[in-house]
């Protein structure tokens, strides 16, 4: 279960909000450290509480009935977990599992949607959000069907990277074959490859980023066009 924590860390997409707004919001949430591993929403479980990462990032994915799973949506600093809430739905059709361990604001889903309800500014900015997570989710089924594992990967390293704000994070074969849909031997080739070209050092889950501009050059278009929809909605 999350565990209560002291300090505050910002989350941009709360920060942007009219002052009164953001106070407002903010009395309402607890901030919650939360641990690499965790569950915090199955596929077709009640939203019970919304999360906005500060120093966490959580992993959307696809559960398939015979175990398989893809990861469509990665959340950091710059959005939310519970956006089916801002749509009027009330659970979710994916499973949140916490990718990278730290902090976020919590607020419970019936303070959320009280909340909401009072505040225009508040439902504009997150319907906005809404598309941009769209994106993310058009242009990774695109990105999984049409580009091959060594690309797909180094975006998947990229947005990690913008979320972790670190160059150094863990992450496991299995993870990561889970997160691309792919089989270990996949993840394996494909870390190699990157290896190879001197750009991350991995080892026993453990992932460095040695050339962030290289990977950039290597990964796929689909990592460009999600970080352009965001800033062009956001700024």
């Amino acid at each position: 279960m999350p565990s209560v924590v002291r300090t505050p860390a910002p989350n941009r997409l709360l920060d942007a909000l009219p002052r009164k707004t953001l106070q407002l919001i903010r009395r309402e949430c607890e901030l919650v450290e939360l641990t690499f591993g965790d569950i915090l929403c199955e596929r077709d479980e009640r939203i019970r509480k919304v999360y906005f990462p500060t120093t966490s990032f959580i992993s959307e994915v696809v559960v398939m009935g015979d175990d398989n799973s893809l990861e469509v949506g990665l959340i950091g600093d710059e959005g939310m977990l519970g956006m089916p809430l801002v749509l009027g739905v009330e659970s979710s059709s994916l499973r949140a599992l916490v990718q990278g361990s730290g902090g976020a604001l919590c607020i419970q889903a019936v303070h959320f949607r009280r909340v909401l309800a009072a505040n225009p500014a508040l439902q504009r900015r997150l319907d906005r959000y809404a598309h941009v997570l769209l994106v993310q989710l058009a242009q990774t089924a695109a990105c999984t069907c049409f580009h091959v594992l060594d690309a797909r990967l180094a975006r998947w390293l990229l947005m990690t990277h913008d979320r972790a704000h670190a160059d150094h994070f863990y992450l496991t074969h299995d993870l990561l074959a889970r997160m691309l849909g792919v089989r270990r031997s996949g993840v394996t080739n494909a870390a190699g490859i990157l290896q190879r070209r001197k750009l991350i050092r991995y080892s026993r889950g453990e992932i460095t980023i040695l050339d962030r501009n290289g990977l950039e050059r290597v990964s796929c278009e689909c990592y460009r066009v999600v970080t352009d929809a965001y800033q062009q909605i956001f700024g």
